[in-house]
């Protein structure tokens, strides 16, 4: 399997100079993503487990701590201005290195995106956008490569029905979906460490995959639980096939 997927991503990478990535530093993940971690100059998706705004919430702060662990400003293009800076920065976003970008619609956040893409002076890109096309995917897709820079949809939805646009197809390397768990237990009075269902639903040249973690922390890293640190990662039903 290792070898069949080295072939293809020597296909789909073509002439194009093996890409860079950005590890999670956490070896149950890394070890299902190719090269060890998420490609960088390329387009990555993420989206809440359920259509609620806790899922909403956990899936915009995994987002944060991908971004927070790349180098240099991070451009985060939105619509709604509903977002936390205090909250990203505890998911290690600091707010001097974020640069908002407030468009009227989503074909103007798509717009931004693709220009932010292209700069090339960028750590990474975030965009929140319902629904991606395959075309506006590939244009995001080859932006990202044109430059190194690592792009990240964030899927938000202003009507449940167009949630259903997460499951087509599009050119994203990755495509990630993230569901708040009950934090552990703590020995004394308190709320415990957040805690996610990471799903890892789609990985170009690689397998899918269920993590069950702790949430991002000052420096954008995420953890295992204690009682899972022993563990390997669960893969779900049907999930035990190369997906991409």
């Amino acid at each position: 399997m290792a070898v069949l997927r080295e072939k293809i991503r020597r296909i789909e990478a073509g002439n194009r100079h093996a890409a860079a990535v950005l590890p999670f530093d956490l070896p149950a993940i890394d070890a299902r993503l190719p090269g060890g971690g998420l490609a960088l100059g390329a387009l990555h998706e993420v989206a809440g487990g359920g259509n609620g705004a806790i899922d909403g919430a956990a899936a915009a702060l995994f987002a944060a701590g991908i971004a927070a662990r790349s180098k240099g400003p991070v451009l985060w293009c939105v619509i709604r201005q509903d977002l936390f800076a205090p909250a990203l920065a505890q998911a290690g976003l600091a707010p001097d290195r974020v640069v908002y970008a407030e468009a009227e619609d989503e074909k103007a956040v798509l717009a931004c995106f693709e220009e932010g893409l292209r700069h090339g002076g960028l750590g990474s890109v975030v965009a929140e956008i319902g629904r991606l096309s395959m075309t506006n995917s590939r244009r995001l897709q080859l932006a990202a490569e044109s430059s190194g820079t690592l792009g990240i949809v964030l899927r938000r939805w202003r009507r449940q029905s167009d949630a259903a646009d997460f499951g087509q197809p599009t050119a994203a390397a990755t495509r990630w979906r993230v569901t708040v768990l009950p934090s552990v237990p703590l020995p004394v009075p308190g709320v415990g460490r957040p805690r996610w269902l990471v799903e890892l639903i789609r990985c170009r040249a690689g397998e899918s995959a269920d993590f069950e973690v702790e949430a991002c922390d000052a420096q954008g890293r995420l953890s295992v639980p204690a009682g899972l640190a022993n563990r390997q990662a669960f893969p779900a039903a049907g999930r035990g096939r190369a997906a991409g």
